[in-house]
């Protein structure tokens, strides 16, 4: 089989197997190399390799957040202080409820995904310990109202 590579170094079938593991994490290695029409060994050696690289950060599962009892979500924008962007990115990596950082530039310097159990837990989290940060400006809080399902961001394009 003759592979060509793509962009960020990794060839077609590399391409393929994230693909396939985006969709199914849980997916077997039997049944990815049948899907791509390659051995199983090539498969594990291909997989541990993009593990290895960091190419493959891990495994999760897909969770309903209103489902497992988080009503609440919204993203947070807050302008910092500067010299303090280190320590306050570290702070809100700690923060329960957090799913999402984004260092950002424009008019803010952060945004956030929040997830709470409710409004008062989601003013507990923005108002007492995100505001309350040493280095936090000023925060803005935008709440969702309805996050549709999209499907699995795809990969990219092979030519």
């Amino acid at each position: 089989m003759v592979t060509r590579q793509v962009a960020g170094g990794l060839d077609e079938v590399d391409q393929q197997i994230v693909e396939e593991l985006r969709r199914d994490g849980r997916l077997s290695m039997r049944a990815l190399a049948e899907r791509l029409h390659i051995s199983r060994a090539n498969a594990y050696a291909r997989v541990e390799r993009l593990e290895s690289g960091g190419v493959i950060r891990g495994y999760h599962a897909d969770i309903d957040p209103v489902l497992a009892g988080l009503r609440t979500t919204a993203y947070v924008t807050v302008t910092l202080q500067q010299a303090e962007w280190r320590t306050v990115r570290d702070k809100l990596q700690a923060l329960q409820g957090v799913e999402h950082i984004g260092l950002v530039g424009g008019d803010f310097d952060v945004i956030l995904l929040v997830r709470a159990r409710d409004n008062a837990d989601l003013r507990r989290i923005v108002l007492d310990q995100i505001q309350g940060m040493e280095g936090v400006l000023n925060t803005r809080t935008l709440l969702v109202f309805e996050e549709p399902q999209v499907r699995p961001p795809a990969g990219p394009a092979l030519p």
